[in-house]
């Protein structure tokens, strides 16, 4: 069983920045992959970047050259740097992970809002 917590979450005007954190249990965290998405009003959830258990990168088209995900495994927790925020990255951030073996993200932790004003 994995639990995952975020932080960082909050008001920001747009141009701004934020960085988000995710702290994680267990002792085998450098063998999962980890991901953050996120979900806005009436929109589905989306993908918005994950990092492999061998460092490897993905970020959807959006925020690509904004943001930055990133790992520390001695401390069980992955980041997300967020600059030059848009209105259009209003949404609740999820951190999510899976094994590296595994194709489903199946640990979510509880979620922080980020919220970007014009």
């Amino acid at each position: 069983q994995v639990q995952l917590v975020e932080s960082g979450g909050g008001l920001v005007q747009a141009g701004g920045s934020l960085g988000l954190s995710c702290a994680a249990s267990g002792r085998t965290f450098s063998s999962y992959s980890m991901a953050w998405f996120r979900q806005a009003p009436g929109k589905e959830r989306e993908l918005v970047a994950a990092i492999s258990s061998i460092g490897s990168t993905y970020y959807a088209d959006s925020v690509k050259g904004r943001f930055t995900i990133s790992r520390d495994n001695a401390k069980n927790a992955v980041y997300l740097q967020m600059n030059s925020l848009k209105p259009e990255d209003t949404a609740v951030y999820y951190c999510a992970a899976r094994r590296f073996d595994r194709t489903q993200y199946n640990y979510w932790g509880q979620g922080t809002q980020v919220t970007v004003s014009s």
